[in-house]
Formats: structure tokens, C-alpha cells, sequence
């Protein structure tokens, strides 16, 4: 599964006070990630999982937080270049990335 990976390679993030933070407070995740050892996981990292559980809950409450992801993901998709992966490189596929968040930023920003 992939989100431990995610989950272990999140940077640490500077805070005005005290120590930076290692790890987020909560995760939120649709019913692809509901596995009870991933929930396990989580909590032994002292990370709150908001995960919808598949069969019981509707997944729709988690649809604020996920709609920020799918808008920026919808972003990076209006980038031809990044639609389709041409670059045999995933160097150059990173160099791509990051100019087109620039570029959405610098949109966003100018509005």
C-alpha cells in the first residue's frame, strides 16, 4: 500500500513555536485505504485516521478535504504536457511538475 511511504516521507513542518512537527495530526482517506493494519499504523504514529469505512459510512463527509487534492490534481491536468508522461525521465517529469505548479501559483496569485 502506498500510504505508509507517503505517510513516512512527509517533511517536517516549521511551526512559529517550538519544535517543528514530524508528523500530521490526523489523516483523512476514502474507503481505498480502510485495511484495519493501516488504521493499527496510524495510531501507533499517534496520527488520528479519518478514513470512511467501507459498507458503513458514506464517504461523501470527507468530501471538503478531498476536493482541495482533486481541484489541484484537475490543475496539474490542464498541463498537456503533464497529461501524458513523455519524458523518460523522472527527473525531467519532476522539473515539469514543478514548473507547472509555479505557473498555477503565479495564476492564482496575479487573480
Amino acid at each position: 500500500m502506498a500510504l505508509q511511504p507517503l505517510v513516512m516521507g512527509i517533511p517536517p513542518v516549521r511551526s512559529p513555536r517550538g519544535p517543528r512537527r514530524r508528523r500530521p495530526a490526523k489523516l483523512h482517506g476514502g474507503k481505498g485505504y480502510d485495511y484495519p493494519y493501516l488504521r493499527r499504523w496510524l495510531r501507533a504514529r499517534h496520527i488520528t485516521p479519518r478514513i470512511a469505512r467501507r459498507g458503513i459510512e458514506n464517504s461523501q463527509r470527507l468530501g471538503r478535504h478531498r476536493w482541495v487534492v482533486e481541484r489541484t490534481m484537475s490543475w496539474l491536468g490542464g498541463c498537456r504536457r503533464l497529461h501524458r508522461r513523455y519524458e523518460r525521465k523522472p527527473e525531467h517529469f519532476l522539473a515539469f511538475t514543478a514548473i507547472a505548479t509555479s505557473l498555477i501559483n503565479h495564476r492564482r496569485l496575479t487573480n
